[in-house]
């Protein structure tokens, strides 16, 4: 998820990992560009069905967890340290199979191989806007006043 991601950096997308936040929590990865900025978390699935039914998410025989929660908890979080609109998405790495059986409200639910097309969303960021973003994003300081 990462490298596909770090291939956007030359469209004006920068992507941040593994950003800490107070609590032992993260945000797996931020985007920041044109299109604005998203957290995505990432949950790998490989050759394993996915049950999405927000809240909650199943993945194989295991116990359905309130997975969407962290991750809408998680984009407003970096959008209270960033002062600004941050899109939670669920990225669902090499899953078998998805069903949505109730759609996650606020947020979006992408495969890895959908990445691509988040970088194609329409352009609400002026460059000046998303480096200035991506300058605050980066200093660590900007994480710990959470």
């Amino acid at each position: 998820t990462g490298t596909a991601l770090d291939r956007l950096d030359g469209a004006g997308w920068h992507t941040l990992h593994s950003l800490p936040l107070p609590g032992g929590d993260r945000v797996h990865h931020l985007l920041i560009g044109p299109g604005g900025l998203f957290a995505l978390h990432v949950l790998p699935a490989r050759r394993q069905r996915v049950r999405i039914g927000d809240p909650l998410v199943t993945l194989g025989r295991r116990t359905p967890q309130p997975l969407l929660r962290r991750v809408r908890a998680d984009a407003d979080r970096a959008s209270h340290a960033l002062t600004a609109q941050v899109h939670p998405v669920l990225v669902l790495v090499e899953p078998a199979h998805v069903t949505v059986t109730a759609p996650p409200r606020s947020v979006r639910v992408l495969t890895d191989g959908d990445l691509p097309g988040l970088a194609r969303t329409g352009g609400t960021l002026k460059p000046a806007d998303v480096e200035a973003l991506h300058a605050t994003a980066r200093d660590r300081a900007t994480w710990a006043r959470l």
